[in-house]
């Protein structure tokens, strides 16, 4: 099983040294993104909050994402990855966000995506987003695939905005 502190030191320490922060949403994740930066010492220089948007609901009240800005926008998907990120940056003033939306398994989800399937953005300086497919329904192992793909994405661009 991979170790939290060595899944995010080498972002965590990127984002100390530039001084910028960050927020996170998580969903198929559990926390295990949030888990792993607050796991890094030092970690309150960079880690403003995360919050894990498992639901429609819980977008709605963590977030406060009205039902208008998810027309023609479904879960599970890269423009919902970035609405959650851009909507979190915002709301606690942060340099970056990350967000991740998925089906870690042992089965889909009920927008036709395979377990193993994962939406991952950021939102900042530099945005990005991508689809992780792991083709495996092993739900444990397709968090830690997701956590660390996504932990690299940031890096990506963290490391491309400077």
């Amino acid at each position: 099983m991979p170790d939290l502190n060595s899944m995010a030191a080498s972002v965590g320490a990127l984002l100390k040294e530039t001084q910028q922060s960050i927020a996170v949403t998580e969903s198929s994740c559990g926390g295990l993104i949030s888990a792993s930066l607050v796991a890094v010492p030092g970690a309150s220089a960079y880690y403003v909050g995360g919050a894990v948007v498992y639901t429609r609901t819980s977008q709605r009240g963590l977030l406060q994402v009205p039902d208008e800005a998810m027309t023609d926008i479904r879960a599970s998907s890269e423009p919902y990855a970035l609405l959650n990120a851009r909507t979190v940056r915002e709301s606690l003033g942060t340099t970056w966000a990350l967000s991740e939306t998925g089906a870690s398994g042992p089965t889909g989800n009920r927008y036709g995506d395979s377990a193993g399937h994962a939406c991952i953005a950021v939102a900042g300086p530099v945005e990005r987003a991508i689809t992780v497919e792991t083709g495996d329904s092993d739900r444990e192992a397709n968090m830690w695939v997701f956590a660390r793909a996504a932990l690299d994405l940031l890096e990506q661009c963290v490391q491309e905005s400077r």
